[in-house]
């Protein structure tokens, strides 16, 4: 993409989640990445976890639960890229324990605005929520020990620019965990054109392998893609005319930075050591 389209495809996702923000998830998010509150257990959540959670973190935006497979241990530093609510990071809080850290990030001003009161809500100490893009992330060189993020990434107009950032805030050894939508068919070009569909979690979703290709480019290793195919049932509801379950799913993505102290993949020296 031109810096041009880059800049165009930020403005669309930002405005679209914007208005998201404003109605807590329940605006009738059209092409969107949008389930709908109340419908978080059909992606992984349990009704456990989501009672415990402070009114409005819960959007129901997501297309997984990347937690049940992140693996979080006591005491970690866990950065989310897109957190919205802040429904992960919550959660994320509460594995970790009060000796973790939780950063979540978000290039909409609404959204920060309302996991801060979130946080708020529930005196959540070790939570955090910063503004900023996921392909520059306001967070310092090997500083995580778990990145996570749900249904964000495939919004994102530079890809390989979010992984390689992501693995320069992971220290040595850290854990990617992610659930995103891939493509798993022939994407209409009607629709992968269309913004709606781009901002609506569907037009930017990457291809398997290319996914896979963006993750050890990046210098990650150990990368596993595991495909979703009951996640097609809740993508017909985001756009019941578009045909979208046919050609996109949910899929679970882990991977891990290398241990050591040299640098990896085609990150940079300054980056990454």
């Amino acid at each position: 993409m031109t810096t041009t389209s880059v800049d165009q495809t930020h403005a669309t996702v930002r405005e679209h989640y914007s208005k998201v923000a404003q109605t807590d998830g329940a605006c009738g998010c059209g092409p969107g990445c949008c389930t709908g509150q109340g419908r978080s257990t059909d992606l992984g959540y349990t009704k456990r976890q989501l009672a415990g959670l402070p009114a409005g973190a819960d959007m129901g935006l997501g297309c997984g639960s990347p937690l049940a497979f992140a693996e979080l241990r006591e005491g970690e530093t866990v950065l989310d890229l897109g957190s919205g609510g802040g429904i992960d990071c919550f959660l994320a809080a509460s594995q970790v324990g009060p000796t973790g850290r939780i950063i979540g990030v978000d290039m909409t001003a609404e959204m920060i605005h309302k996991a801060r009161v979130n946080a708020e809500k529930v005196a959540a100490a070790n939570v955090e929520f910063r503004l900023g893009e996921i392909e520059h992330l306001p967070v310092s060189d090997r500083s995580v020990d778990v990145v996570v993020s749900n249904c964000v990434i495939n919004l994102s107009p530079d890809k390989k620019a979010v992984f390689r950032d992501a693995l320069r805030v992971l220290k040595p050894g850290g854990r990617l965990a992610i659930s995103d939508i891939v493509t798993s068919g022939r994407m209409p070009e009607a629709v992968r054109n269309d913004p709606a569909a781009w901002a609506g979690c569907v037009a930017g979703a990457p291809a398997i392998e290319e996914l896979r290709s963006h993750l050890l480019a990046a210098g990650f290793t150990d990368v596993v893609i595991e495909v979703n195919e009951a996640s097609r049932s809740f993508i017909k509801g985001w756009s019941p005319d578009s045909g979208a379950e046919d050609f996109v799913a949910a899929a679970a993505v882990r991977a891990v930075r290398p241990s050591g102290n040299g640098c990896c993949g085609t990150a940079s020296q300054s980056s990454c050591c």
